[in-house]
């Protein structure tokens, strides 16, 4: 429940830094030489109040996501992670069996012959 809950508030936080990232005024960058961007907004406090918002927001998506983390079910993840090791075994096996190598590899290309490389166009 608690970690539906922060799942929730993160994403609300997400969004409303998205939000608050695209109202605050460029300091630099194309967007700069309009030069009308100070025009709306009008007072210099909502630059201030913005960059706190979007620090508070950040800060409380990284929370969160702490919260998140140790809220979520034991018996879960345990199940997760065993089935994504013997996904990964599996795989292993499949590749030992096979013999195919874990990288694959490049092939280089064969140098041109020097008769090729030193013909010269007629002009």
């Amino acid at each position: 429940m608690l970690y539906s809950i922060c799942i929730g508030l993160i994403l609300i936080a997400s969004v409303l830094v998205i939000l608050a990232v695209l109202v605050q005024n460029p300091k630099s960058g194309m967007a700069a030489n309009f030069g009308v961007s100070n025009q709306v907004m009008g007072v210099r406090e909502t630059t201030n109040f913005l960059e706190k918002f979007t620090w508070t927001m950040a800060i409380a998506i990284v929370v969160l996501s702490l919260v998140a983390t140790l809220a979520m079910d034991r018996g879960l993840v345990a199940s997760s992670n065993s089935e994504i090791s013997k996904d990964a075994k599996a795989l292993q096996e499949r590749l030992i069996e096979n013999e195919m190598p874990v990288m694959p590899q490049a092939e280089i290309p064969a140098e041109a012959p020097a008769a090729e490389a030193a013909e010269v166009p007629a002009e």
